[in-house]
């Protein structure tokens, strides 16, 4: 791609505007705004329930969603705001003496101290006024304190007090059988529902709690009497009081409703495709994960809940209905409508009850007596015998694998038009996003590689990430913002927020970590115990890790090793210090940034591995040592030249080693890279690109160990380099630093122009080449390096004038694209190609290209258009985010396009989730400077922004802060070695 210095807009009025001088009001309520400051967690203390009082003002009608989700977390967390009242309001005016016109004696000391004394009365006087309500100095005087039943329980929407106070529903009562009845209208975008709950009370109580959000309840029966029922919007819950205590037994609870179909993607929404004919089809499918069931029916929403669900859809002709079990029978209705009923389900939890109602289409086959089938809207009815084959497969191998049958008659794997998420795995309905699921007929490996990988996971539900994907992971909990793997959350945000690669990306790396260590097949062996003892339980990670101990023969605490890693935030870094045969180990948590950590005394139990110069490349070679305290020593053989430690990274963990190590291990790669598996170099390149984050090597150290990259050939290294340099490049245009991005640009060509300059543009069929071909003419393409642009210019020449017959390699397709769409021209054929594709992975690769124009007018075009949904599907706004914000035209004019609309982009998509994280982050982790830090703070801590107390706004302003750190101490480095 060529550059577009000359082309570069005016700057968006955020590089020269700054709030940082904005008044806060001197008085904050807090039952109508968020704080201005964040909250840390560490400054909240804990208050027993009984102690925490009604805020009035609080839990009233007309409470909107800001300060719902404030009045929520304050809950939850124990605040006592009356006690922040040194904080809020200003207690005393200013007083103003007049002074005599003539001279005055000065007063004498006695006469000082009086006069402080009285006006200390005076002012404590005017305090206990001021915070005691309804103090007075009539006869009435002061009213004693209210501690009735008003200031423990929140206010129900019809006024009456609502008899449950917290955020988690009672134990009293449990479900056991849902009866669910659905009329979904697909012209008003609408449904009508009926549920009828079987719930078992396990202890007296006077009171039936659960979840219902955003539905109108026209008729509730308990027992066929019909009942009285209040709701507390805040928390998504309904109750029914009873004059008497029911007692223990079974009882049937049926409630009647109304709705309209959400237009996010969570609960049962609406969502649409335009056919190949031109015409607007629309469907209505479920996205229940984590805690949008109740948005569906009434449910005891969580996951603890688990009952059987018998599910009825009532719909017009031409559509079918999906569900997770096999269809009973079909019952034609009155006006052309008929109703499905679906088989009893498996006891299972709210979140993995899912239907479907469309105009798909199907293919099956019939595999260890499960019948399989894959469902896409008729246009791509071609495109998905890849999907049928692979997830036939797949099935034989889990039932084989985990020596326990998939337990239903019936897999169905569906591909939504209009889906957020990869991938759901509810229980025989799997829904997947197209381009997860459909592979057309030029597909190349990597298209059916992420086919392939999405459809292992969803079933059978594990995290099996590469190498790079661990990297990420390791990028994330290293800074302060993180969190265990293994933590307490309390509200529905934070409960989406969960959904990190911290929870499935370290989740996977430490199970892998754990499988490495245990030997004979005694993970698998424990994973197969575990899965048939708790088979439809609900489970505690204890539970797989007492599993696991009992299999292993080793003199090996699995629980006791496995949680030092999952209730600890963050990872260990060991550092390798030798002395002859002597070598110190000594580990510590691993932050980029300690300077504002607190002291944290955290200890892993690190099975650490490691090999040496005699024996360095195959798995027999591995020796562990289990590093339990903070230093330990080992001893070597007096012939040993160098030692790496973290054998083919399996371990989550990095390792520094003194400057005599990393000098003989670069030494050695220096002279022959094979010395080491590619897993071992990658690991070596990230390791020391992180460690000069944190300020623990200096740059100058990873230029040394980057001079052997010219002799690198190998996938994992190179692509690892690539990523680390890009990230310093993209810094240093974000800040205009033009002269030394310029000379990183030379840095990338001498190291890797002769590997990018060899590269077939060719149809490729090795997933691994198709890798590394794709970083590498990205990158040259991007940085206009030799002469890849025009290659890729000659070969969309050819695609385009052949009516789309001459093929372009779908690894190069983004690449090919993206220099196409920086003329006008090219831009407009895209768009073209874009409106009228069927093909998924060609659909998004052209949308990626679209949103890397450096033309501001087409920029805000497509920012628009994706977040409205008009002609680019909003689920693809993310994307369209992450696209702009890697060039330099766009990025500043993406962050304020989200700061304007972001009560649009909340509502769109919930507070917390995976893709407001990828918002958030695209849209901010480029910034390194003093002005867009502030900016930045300021836009969260103002009053009335949602979402400001997510873990991800405190993870976007540390990462500013270590991107603003890393240029302080790197810019001179740069200018002497590039």
């Amino acid at each position: 791609m060529e550059t577009f210095e000359s082309e570069r807009a005016p700057l968006p009025r955020n590089m020269i505007e700054n709030s940082m001088f904005e008044e806060e009001p001197d008085v904050v309520d807090l039952a109508k705004e968020s704080p201005s400051y964040p909250i840390d967690s560490d400054d909240v203390v804990y208050e027993p329930r009984s102690s925490r009082l009604l805020v009035r003002g609080l839990g009233e009608n007309d409470l909107d969603e800001d300060e719902e989700d404030y009045e929520s977390s304050a809950r939850l967390l124990g605040l006592s705001f009356m006690n922040r009242s040194s904080n809020q309001r200003s207690v005393a005016s200013s007083y103003t003496r007049q002074q005599h016109s003539g001279s005055c004696s000065k007063p004498s000391t006695k006469t000082t101290v009086v006069g402080v004394l009285i006006l200390v009365l005076v002012a404590s006087m005017f305090m206990v006024i001021y915070f005691l309500p309804g103090c007075t100095f009539t006869r009435k005087g002061c009213q004693k304190t209210n501690l009735t039943m008003d200031s423990i329980y929140p206010i129900s929407t019809s006024g009456e007090l609502f008899p449950w106070t917290e955020l988690r529903l009672p134990p009293s009562v449990h479900p056991v059988h849902y009866n669910i009845s659905l009329h979904p209208n697909l012209a008003l975008m609408t449904f009508q529902g009926c549920v009828s709950i079987l719930v078992q009370v396990l202890h007296e109580t006077k009171n039936i709690v659960l979840h219902s959000s955003d539905m109108n309840i026209s008729k509730v029966t308990f027992e066929g009497k019909e009942v009285h029922v209040l709701e507390y919007k805040p928390w998504q819950q309904i109750a029914i009081k009873f004059p008497e205590d029911l007692k223990k037994g079974q009882y049937v609870l049926n409630i009647n409703y109304t709705a309209k179909l959400s237009n996010s993607y969570d609960g049962f929404y609406n969502s649409s495709y335009v056919d190949t004919n031109g015409t607007k089809r629309v469907l209505a499918a479920t996205q229940f994960e984590p805690l949008a069931a109740r948005k569906a029916f009434p449910c005891f929403d969580e996951p603890a809940f688990k009952s059987t669900f018998t599910i009825k859809m009532t719909r017009e002709r031409k559509y079918i209905s999906l569900s997770n079990m096999p269809k009973v029978k079909t019952t034609d209705l009155k006006n052309g409508l008929q109703e499905d009923e679906f088989e009893k389900s498996v006891k299972m939890s709210n979140y993995l009850v899912a239907f479907i109602v469309a105009e798909f289409i199907g293919v099956s086959n019939n595999v260890s007596k499960t019948m399989v089938s894959v469902y896409a809207i008729p246009d791509k009815k071609d495109q998905v015998q890849y999907a049928l084959d692979t997830a036939c497969k797949l099935l034989e191998f889990y039932n084989t694998f985990f020596e326990n049958d998939y337990p239903l008659s019936k897999l169905d794997l569906v591909a939504i038009p209009d889906f957020l998420a990869g991938a759901m795995e509810n229980w025989g309905l799997i829904t997947f996003r197209e381009t997860t699921l459909l592979v057309g007929n030029n597909s190349s490996s990597i298209d059916k590689q992420l086919v392939t990988s999405v459809i292992a996971h969803e079933l059978a539900h594990q995290d099996t990430e590469f190498l790079n994907v661990r990297f990420k992971a390791l990028t994330k909990d290293a800074l302060n913002s993180s969190h265990p793997v293994s933590t307490v959350v309390s509200t529905p945000e934070q409960v989406e927020e969960m959904f990190d690669s911290v929870s499935y990306e370290k989740g996977a790396s430490i199970l892998l970590m754990l499988n490495a260590t245990l030997t004979d097949g005694e993970f698998r062996k424990g994973v197969i115990e575990y899965l048939q003892k708790y088979n439809l339980s609900n489970t505690e990670s204890e539970d797989l890790w007492n599993s696991l101990s009992q299999v292993s023969k080793q003199n090996l605490s699995v629980s006791e090793m496995m949680n030092t890693w999952t209730v600890h935030k963050g990872f260990p870094l060991v550092t390798v210090k030798r002395n002859g045969t002597q070598v110190t180990l000594t580990q510590e948590h691993f932050l980029l940034n300690a300077e504002n950590s607190t002291d944290d005394s955290s200890l892993w139990h690190i099975p650490l591995t490691y090999v040496n110069d005699s024996c360095s490349f195959l798995s027999s070679c591995k020796q562990v040592f289990h590093l339990k305290d903070k230093t330990a020593t080992l001893k070597l053989p007096d012939q040993v030249k160098w030692l790496k430690f973290n054998f083919k990274n399996d371990g989550f963990y990095i390792v520094h080693y003194d400057e005599e190590g990393w000098k003989n291990l670069i030494d050695a790669l220096k002279g022959d890279v094979n010395v080491l598996s590619c897993k071992d170099r990658a690991a070596l390149i990230n390791n020391i690109f992180t460690l000069s984050s944190s300020g623990k090597v200096s740059f100058r150290q990873v230029l040394n160990l980057m001079d052997y990259i010219r002799n690198e050939t190998e996938t994992a290294p190179l692509t690892e380099a690539l990523f680390q340099l890009g990230q310093i490049y993209m810094l240093l245009d974000k800040r205009s630093e033009l002269n030394l991005a310029s000379r990183m640009t030379s840095y990338i060509d001498d190291h890797f122009g002769s590997l990018m300059a060899g590269q077939s543009w060719d149809l490729e069929s090795s997933v691994s080449k198709m890798t590394l071909r794709s970083a590498l003419l990205e990158m040259a393409c991007s940085l206009n390096i030799r002469n890849c642009s025009t290659q890729a210019k000659h070969l969309f020449d050819q695609w385009f004038t052949s009516n789309k017959t001459s093929l372009i390699p779908s690894d190069l397709m983004r690449t090919v694209f993206k220099v196409a769409a920086q003329t006008d021209e090219g831009w407009g054929k895209l768009l073209d190609t874009y409106k009228h594709s069927i093909n998924d992975q060609e659909k998004r690769k052209t949308l990626e290209a679209l949103a890397s124009t450096q033309d501001i007018r087409k920029i805000i075009w497509i920012l628009q258009k994706s977040l409205d949904g008009s002609e680019i599907q909003t689920q693809e706004f993310p994307l369209v985010i992450n696209a702009i914000c890697k060039n330099f035209a766009g990025y500043l004019y993406a962050w304020d396009f989200v700061k304007e609309n972001w009560d649009k982009i909340t509502q769109k998509f919930p507070v917390g989730s995976f893709a407001i994280q990828s918002i958030l982050m695209s849209a901010t982790s480029q910034f390194s400077t003093k002005t867009h830090l502030t900016e930045t703070q300021n836009f969260f801590t103002s009053p009335g922004t949602k979402g400001s107390q997510m873990r991800i706004v405190r993870e976007a302003i540390e990462t500013i802060k270590l991107n603003m750190r890393w240029m302080e101490k790197n810019l001179n480095t740069l200018q002497r070695w590039l």
